[in-house]
């Protein structure tokens, strides 16, 4: 077979190379040794080995073609998905400057701070907007101050800063015409001052108060405050009214202060009740920043479960993060067997990583059968600056012929400065390449190891 095949390919060579005119019949008198000169081509007999021959290569461009439109469209969205990535953490840090000139009382910069999140037109377009308005109402900018109202209410009609915003609205119109009091920030401070009195001395007589300051118009600095005081009470009405904040009885800059003093201060009734808010909540924020609270108090159990069930990958990755930030290997082991999106893969290796679980990363170094998720394995080996980790990846590199493995190894022996193991590696590689890198990775060494390979290869 092998050898008519051959035939079959000489022929079809040799037929492509003679003239058109001199094509007589075929006559082969023996199988095993054919010479040029004695081939007469039947061109009937090398078309269907020249249209397979054809097909096949259409064939291997259509594959080829596919592959490229599929690596193409995934490399567009992890671009949007950075690009999406990219703005969000630009409003939030435009947000934050916002918040934090706010305390601070510069007004100005904090009118500035939320104008480029209002432009940006991502989730915090609404609480820039009240924010805004309240800092225009800070400079005596009392018109400029109904208008950005107005924008909110009709630019967001569900907005949960409409409460807020309307009580605003009321305070503005009511000290219209008259000058701005510079003492109103001593007036606040007194407040502050005064919470915290309240609570030692008369922490029942202060929870209605305590309301009547969360429900009105203080800067964000006095609500803050005023959450704190209630998050430290022992009192049930107390607690009942943090629980109903942090189930979103309040604006969402509130609810997220609730949310993490229900996880600090409270016990397992209070993560018992964010379990509900998250079950009930469609904000990713919120979500995550209950997930942080369940690591805190310790609930594992809630977080394998949003780890397995979670429809959205990237509360899956944030779950799996909080069981690697709690040490559960067992845990994170047991998932990564069921999971099956690629990303929260890596979470889970990231996670293994954080909670040092160097058993289960050699494992998936051996033995993962995706590239990429093996690659990610050996680097997080090559960053846990251990005398076993150094002696897993020395095995991985005498064992594994992949090249990508091999420098992610290098890189790993550099990063935990392990010279020992680079020059016994060095020693033995025969690839120019690899050994060019390993010496590279040595001469950046401050290590008797590395400086005597050196010297040797120096006087050779």
């Amino acid at each position: 077979m092998k050898i008519q095949t051959l035939t079959l390919m000489m022929v079809a060579a040799l037929a492509a190379a003679r003239p058109a005119a001199a094509q007589p019949t075929l006559t082969i008198t023996g199988p095993a040794t054919i010479s040029p000169d004695r081939l007469i081509v039947e061109p009937a007999l090398i078309q269907p080995t020249m249209v397979w021959a054809a097909d096949q290569s259409d064939r291997d461009r259509e594959i080829d073609r596919a592959q490229r439109e599929k690596e193409d469209a995934a490399r567009e969205v992890a671009r949007e998905k950075e690009r999406v990535q990219r703005e969000r953490d630009r409003e939030l840090s435009s947000y934050d400057q916002g918040q934090q000139a706010l305390d601070s009382g510069r007004w100005d910069r904090a009118i500035s701070s939320f104008d480029r999140v209002i432009e940006l037109k991502g989730t915090k377009g609404d609480a820039a907007l009240y924010w805004k308005a309240y800092a225009q109402n800070k400079m005596g900018q009392r018109p400029e101050a109904l208008a950005t109202i107005g924008i909110l209410v009709r630019e967001h009609p569900k907005s949960r800063y409409l409460s807020d915003a309307r009580a605003l609205e009321v305070e503005v119109k009511r000290d219209g015409g008259q000058p701005v009091n510079p003492a109103s920030e001593s007036d606040e401070e007194l407040k502050i001052m005064a919470l915290n009195s309240l609570q030692h001395s008369a922490p029942e007589e202060a929870i209605p108060m305590l309301l009547k300051v969360l429900q009105g118009t203080g800067s964000p600095k006095l609500k803050a405050q005023a959450l704190f005081v209630l998050a430290q009470s022992s009192s049930p009405k107390a607690r009942e009214v943090l629980v109903n904040i942090a189930k979103g009885n309040g604006n969402p800059d509130l609810q997220m202060r609730a949310v993490r003093y229900l996880a600090i201060h409270g016990g397992r009734e209070s993560r018992a009740a964010l379990a509900d808010i998250y079950a009930t909540t469609t904000d990713i924020d919120m979500k995550k920043r209950i997930l942080s609270a369940f690591m805190q108090g310790g609930e594992k159990d809630r977080l394998v479960a949003a780890a397995q069930s979670e429809q959205n990958p990237e509360l899956r990755a944030t779950a799996v993060q909080q069981l690697g930030n709690m040490g559960a290997h067992d845990e994170l082991w047991a998932l990564y067997q069921k999971e099956s999106t690629l990303d929260v893969k890596k979470s889970i290796i990231r996670a293994l990583f954080t909670g040092g679980s160097l058993t289960r990363l050699t494992e998936l170094a051996r033995t993962e059968q995706n590239p990429e998720l093996r690659l990610l394995a050996v680097r997080n080996l090559g960053v846990m600056d251990s005398k076993r980790s150094g002696d897993v990846l020395v095995e991985i590199y005498n064992s594994d012929k992949d090249p990508e493995i091999r420098k992610a190894v290098i890189n790993g022996l550099g990063n935990s400065n392990n010279a020992e193991a680079l020059v016994v590696l060095a020693r033995k590689e025969s690839d120019p390449v690899m050994k060019k890198q390993m010496v590279s990775r040595l001469s950046n060494m401050r290590s008797k190891a590395a400086t005597d390979y050196l010297l040797e290869l120096l006087n050779k």
